[in-house]
């Protein structure tokens, strides 16, 4: 089992920044991809970010590429998303997932466990 719990959420204005932070336990965090969905009101949850195990690969949907940026410290068991530019958009439940392979995917059936989310509210 890995248990996973996001911090960083809050109210921002339009064009403002966040950092999501995941923090992991149980199993070794190394040994798993990671990634960023994002769930808004009466939507579906759609994919954010990925990485794999190391940190070397990552992947951006094209609604945050050049806006958000995800990383790791596997020191620390700790997933990181750091959002520029913020949108209205934007403005979802953030959750942090643990992959099934050491690889990030783009799909969500691809990821074993999850966080229980972290609200983001962009205000235009």
């Amino acid at each position: 089992q890995v248990q996973l719990v996001e911090s960083g959420g809050g109210l921002v204005q339009a064009g403002g920044s966040l950092r999501l932070s995941c923090a992991a336990s149980g199993r070794t965090f190394s040994n798993y991809a990671m990634g960023w969905f994002r769930q808004a009101p009466g939507k579906e949850r759609e994919f954010v970010a990925a990485i794999n195990w190391s940190g070397t690969g990552a992947v951006n949907s094209n609604s945050v590429n050049g806006r958000f940026t995800i990383s790791r410290d596997n020191a620390k068991n700790t997933l990181y998303l750091k959002m520029s530019s913020l949108k209205p958009e934007d403005t979802a439940v953030y959750y942090c997932a643990a992959g099934r392979t050491q690889d990030g995917t783009m799909l969500s059936e691809d990821y074993e466990y999850w966080g229980q989310g972290t609200q983001v509210t962009v205000s235009s």
